[in-house]
């Protein structure tokens, strides 16, 4: 499976953007995604996760209520991202698993990675 995450860009504070995530190869309906973010000098951490229906949802506490995530069936995830703050600021990454009910927020259960997309959030 190939992932290939664009939409990122520089944003004022409080504004929007709307990242995507094309995948190619695989089964991509059976797959759960989720979406990982990481800022300078700092870890990965988990955003958001999807299951493989699109039923089942998981978010970050700190991005609750601003970001969604959602899929369709033309391979793509996507992560609408409202009310940004500069702490938003990160490479945003999409990942898949073929465990498909997974929303693990571990980067380690994923099996498929993205090349990232640059957010930058300006206060």
């Amino acid at each position: 499976v190939q992932l290939q995450a664009s939409g990122g860009g520089l944003v004022q504070a409080g504004g929007s953007l709307r990242l995507s995530c094309a995948a190619s190869g695989g089964t991509f309906s059976t797959y759960a995604m989720a979406w990982f973010r990481q800022a300078p000098g700092k870890e990965r951490e988990f955003v958001a996760a999807i299951s493989w229906r699109g039923a089942a949802t998981s978010y970050a506490d700190s991005v609750k209520g601003r970001f969604t995530i959602s899929r369709d069936n033309a391979k793509r995830v996507y992560l609408q991202m409202n009310s940004l703050k500069p702490e938003d600021t990160a490479v945003y990454y999409c990942a898949a698993t073929y465990r498909g009910s997974n929303l693990d927020n571990r980067a380690a259960e994923y099996d498929y990675w993205g090349q990232g997309t640059l957010v930058t959030v300006s206060s």
